[in-house]
Formats: C-alpha cells, sequence, structure tokens
C-alpha cells in the first residue's frame, strides 16, 4: 500500500461512495474503505475525521462562495451574481463528476444520521452566502433572502440533474430551479 499517494483522498472518497451505495453506509467499514482504495486506515484517518466526513469532511463550497463573492464586481444584482456562480460552481465542480456526486446524494438520502448533517452543510453555505452579501454591502435582510433562495436553488437543481435520465449538464436545472421559483412568486 502506497504510503503517500497523491490521489489518496479522492482515492478513499471514490471506493467509500462505491461501498456506501453496493452496501449502505452502516454496513460498511473503514477498514473495508482502505481497502477497496488500496491505502492505510492510518491515511484514512489522515483525511477523514470518520465515515462521514468522506461527503462532509471540508468547507470547500461554502469557502469557494465567500471567495466568489468577495472577487465579484461590486454593484449588481445579487440574483444574477449568484447564478452566475452557481453555473460555475455546476460546470468546474459537478458535471465533471456526476456520477460520484449522484450516487453520494443517494447515499446521503439513504441515511438518517447523513441527511441530517447535510442540512448542517446546507446551513454553512448559506452562512457563508449570506456573509459575503453582508461584506458586499447588501442590507441583512437582501443577504438572508439570497443565501437561502441560493442554497434551495442548488439543492433543487442537485435533485432534478441526479434524476434526468438525458443527463443533461446541471445549467438548465439550476435555470428551471430559478423559474419554478420565479413562478411561485408571481403567483
Amino acid at each position: 500500500m502506497s504510503r503517500w499517494a497523491p490521489d489518496a483522498r479522492e482515492r478513499l472518497r471514490e471506493a467509500a461512495i462505491e461501498l456506501f451505495a453496493e452496501q449502505g453506509f452502516a454496513a460498511t467499514t473503514v477498514p473495508q474503505i482502505v481497502e477497496r482504495a488500496g491505502l492505510t486506515t492510518r491515511t484514512f484517518f489522515r483525511h477523514f475525521q470518520d465515515k462521514r466526513e468522506v461527503f462532509f469532511g471540508n468547507a470547500q463550497i461554502p469557502d469557494l462562495a465567500e471567495r466568489m463573492l468577495a472577487d465579484a464586481p461590486p454593484g449588481g444584482d445579487p440574483l444574477a451574481l449568484i447564478m452566475d456562480a452557481l453555473r460555475a460552481v455546476a460546470r468546474e465542480r459537478f458535471d465533471p463528476r456526476r456520477d460520484q456526486v449522484v450516487m453520494a446524494r443517494r447515499v446521503i438520502e439513504s441515511d438518517s444520521g447523513l441527511r441530517e448533517r447535510d442540512l448542517q452543510k446546507r446551513e454553512a453555505l448559506a452562512r457563508a452566502i449570506r456573509s459575503g452579501f453582508l461584506q458586499r454591502g447588501e442590507p441583512p435582510m437582501v443577504a438572508m433572502s439570497i443565501a437561502a433562495v441560493a442554497v434551495d436553488i442548488l439543492h433543487i437543481a442537485l435533485e432534478t440533474w441526479g434524476d434526468d435520465p438525458d443527463r443533461r449538464p446541471m445549467e438548465p436545472h439550476l435555470d428551471a430551479a430559478l423559474g419554478g421559483m420565479r413562478a411561485v412568486f408571481a403567483h
């Protein structure tokens, strides 16, 4: 087993998600994950606190959201800014890993503890977006509202994208989620 494999974290993630999908989250053990990945238990725990952390072990998306908002030009429509950011994240982070993301979402939906943790991650993302808009000078009510809408659009799009039999990219699902929200509020 390679002690310092350069792609160890991703290999562990892939092995874990495959095993979770095959035999269930609760039935999968860390030794099984490391065996499938061809790594050691010590390597697993260097990257993840426990097997739940395979899904939730980092703050990449909230950190990315904060950076994108900080780097965006001043002014502009908050919703347009969010949609541009969501489209970019979809193209760069979700579409290239579609099968793994869809499999991970199914595993998360199958376990109540993972669903609860997923809700916590959604809240972390909403806090990051809210903070980013507050730093941009938006009023608190606008910052809170746009953060909530952004997270809902993302998760609606994730669900429809994962169920799309035509395997279209995520972007049209984001646009459809926004369109659906607009239709609801127009009534």
